[in-house]
């Protein structure tokens, strides 16, 4: 655009200077014609016929020669000009929008939940080192207020513990002692069930704000033998539920926390096999790419709309037909999302034509995860 601007307003320019060099050198030129006109005897009017005559052919001869000459040689110049000055725009454009890059570039890795970036712009005062600054203090707001809340559900999840922990120990005694009623041992059986619901959910909070957090544990570790891992624990659970499982393990190795990673598959199949009907299907399947390792797990189940797809990785949210359901705390696939992002990944969910739901789960390999 620089260039084209230049073009135009060196074209007018040209053009300008050619209307003003053709005027001065028609009026020099008649001015001169009309000198030599003098030196002659007025009285040889067709002597003097022909040389006006042949002053104004070489006056226009003059004339034309001028103009091609200066639009020639005027628009090399200006060509070359302009060749110049666009190549000059281009660098110094880019080095104007250099630090809006960097802000768009510092946006994109706190989409991918990374909030711990700033950009951090040097350079003297300027409408857009201020506009970085502004952006590094709202930055550091959010951070801190992301950060306090992990902090109190992993506190407040600490502190719930400890009451749970002694009413379960509380119960046990009292089912314990021999003169225990049948009531009260029942009593005390739903209690406990409670209890362990109770468990979970806080288990699970924290598991949701550590995944919140920055991972600071990286180890290689391969998806397949997670995988086979949360199904030899889920094994028992779809036996009772009479749900098939068949799994497809290739190699697909990662870099991340080994803890987070097998929750995030342990939550998916537990899913897979919680929310399915009896004699249903489970497919698990892990396989490596060239950047990228995934986590597929899918299975048979109740109809499920596409609009309804993302209120199941919202913490707390479940379909109408979980509501109320002691099965589980709708946090399964809010931690296996959170676990993901963590890890520089993301979860994608689908619904699947005759009833339940296929959840990937991408994640970047090797070096790309430390990024």
């Amino acid at each position: 655009m620089f260039g084209l601007m230049f073009l135009l307003a060196g074209s007018v320019v040209l053009g300008g200077v050619l209307i003003l060099v053709q005027n001065s050198m028609d009026y020099s030129l008649a001015v001169v014609f009309a000198r030599k006109l003098d030196k002659y005897d007025p009285k040889a009017e067709a002597w003097i016929a022909q040389v006006v005559s042949e002053d104004e052919v070489s006056r226009q001869i003059i004339l034309d020669s001028m103009r091609d000459n200066l639009l020639f040689k005027g628009g090399l110049t200006l060509l070359a000009v302009c060749l110049v000055a666009t190549a000059g725009a281009w660098w110094l454009s880019g080095r104007l929008l250099r630090p809006l890059n960097m802000i768009t570039e510092t946006a994109h890795r706190i989409a991918g939940r990374t909030l711990h970036k700033r950009i951090e712009l040097d350079g003297p005062p300027s409408e857009v080192k201020s506009l970085a600054d502004s952006f590094d203090s709202m930055l550091d707001r959010l951070d801190e207020a992301f950060a306090g809340q992990g902090r109190f559900i992993a506190n407040a999840a600490h502190e719930l513990k400890t009451p749970i922990a002694l009413n379960r120990t509380l119960l046990d005694v009292a089912m314990a002692r021999p003169d225990t009623s049948p009531q009260v041992l029942r009593l005390g059986e739903n209690l406990l069930a409670v209890n362990v619901r109770h468990e979970r959910l806080i288990d699970s909070l924290l598991t949701l704000a550590r995944a919140e957090d920055a991972v600071t544990d990286r180890r290689p570790v391969d998806l397949a033998q997670l995988a086979g891992y949360a199904l030899d624990v889920t094994a028992k659970a779809a036996a009772e539920q009479r749900v098939q499982v068949q799994a497809r393990l290739a190699s697909a190795p990662v870099v991340g926390d080994p803890v987070l990673l097998e929750q995030l598959i342990r939550n998916l199949v537990d899913n897979a096999v919680r929310y399915n009907h009896p004699h249903g299907f489970v497919w698990v399947q892990t396989l490596a790419e060239a950047g990228q390792a995934e986590v597929i797990v899918t299975n048979t189940g109740a109809l499920i709309s596409p609009h309804e797809v993302p209120v199941l990785f919202e913490p707390f949210r479940r379909l109408t037909d979980r509501v109320g359901s002691a099965r589980g705390s709708g946090l399964g696939l809010s931690i296996v999302r959170a676990v993901a992002q963590a890890h520089g990944g993301d979860a994608l969910a689908i619904p699947r034509p005759d009833g339940g739901l296929s959840v990937r789960v991408i994640l970047p390999r090797g070096d790309a995860a430390r990024s």
